[in-house]
């Protein structure tokens, strides 16, 4: 994707409905620009961390996805939903939080990332990315609004990080455990190698507290959209009265002059961040590593690998 755009699209929303959802992710796509030519094949990239949490809070909502899908089935694209959870399948993780439900009657294909492409990011680094955000046509991040225990806050930018499959998921995470700085350079590298798309934002209840998992809810009230995720994540900083200079991710975009990173450059076509601004969302005080069981990694490898053998017989 080119970072180009200075664009953010925001609109009021107090709730989860279907209909009322996809018409504002209309208005939200025309306000910047977003168009889908039919045939288009659109890869769907929600938040899927798990299906464990009692109330579905760390992943993005069902509805969210739901009303997404019918939008772009409605301009005639090939729709297909994915990602990689932390924990189990990405399949398995839509059928108990409700996605695969939520979207029956819908001509999508729902998939788990299975085949990867290996890509360089450094000199020093290579990553496997799903095949599938690699090689759709439009990429299209959901991400839901959540406090970080490790990166101060997942938004756009970090949503993107499920196009990454297996363990790298956690190794980055207990790699990077003390080096915030640099797990957040490796997520920026990401973009350029992704496919171009949109980013339309679960703000409706976001979670606070801690996270990524096991934080509160927080009625924000919003959804947004903008196809470059570093200025979607610049607007957010403000918008929930956060110090954007506590957050890793936006730093590295900052510091590599990305368009977006600048918060009086951005443009808002439709309701304006003073709308929304709020003074009582809470975030983690001290950054630190996310912890992942050894012995927990494997069984969830195991209960992964059953999963998909059972899903594909």
């Amino acid at each position: 994707m080119h970072i180009h755009s200075t664009s953010v699209a925001l609109l009021k929303c107090s709730g989860y409905q279907t209909r009322e959802i996809a018409e504002k992710i209309d208005q939200l796509c025309k306000a910047v620009g977003f168009q889908v030519s039919r045939g288009t094949r659109v890869l769907l990239k929600p938040n899927l961390l798990s299906g464990r949490s009692a109330d579905h809070l760390a992943c993005t909502h069902p509805v969210f996805v739901a009303a997404a899908a019918e939008w772009f089935v409605a301009q005639g694209a090939k729709v297909a939903i994915g990602d990689s959870p932390a924990f189990g399948t990405a399949k398995g993780v839509m059928r108990v939080i409700g996605i695969e439900e939520a979207v029956a009657g819908l001509p999508v294909q729902r998939i788990n990332f299975e085949n990867t492409r290996r890509v360089r990011l450094s000199e020093k680094l290579t990553v496997s990315l799903a095949r599938a955000a690699l090689e759709c046509d439009l990429l299209i991040n959901l991400p839901r609004v959540k406090a970080h225990s490790q990166l101060y806050m997942t938004l756009a930018v970090k949503n993107y990080f499920g196009t990454v499959v297996g363990f790298q998921k956690p190794c980055w995470h207990l790699r990077y455990g003390s080096h915030a700085e640099q797990f957040a350079s490796h997520l920026v590298d990401l973009l350029p190698i992704l496919p171009a798309g949109i980013t339309l934002l679960d703000g409706i209840v976001a979670m606070h507290g801690t996270g990524p998992v096991s934080g509160q809810p927080y009625p924000l009230g919003l959804i947004a959209g903008a196809v470059n995720p570093v200025a979607l994540d610049t607007a957010l900083l403000q918008i929930l009265g956060l110090d954007a200079a506590k957050s890793p991710l936006w730093l590295e975009c900052a510091k590599r002059d990305l368009a977006g990173a600048d918060s009086g450059r951005l443009d808002y076509p439709l309701e304006k961040p003073e709308e929304f601004l709020v003074t009582d969302f809470k975030v983690p005080k001290d950054l630190k590593s996310v912890s992942f069981n050894p012995l927990r990694m494997l069984a969830s490898a195991c209960r992964r690998y059953a999963a998909q053998v059972k899903e594909s017989s």
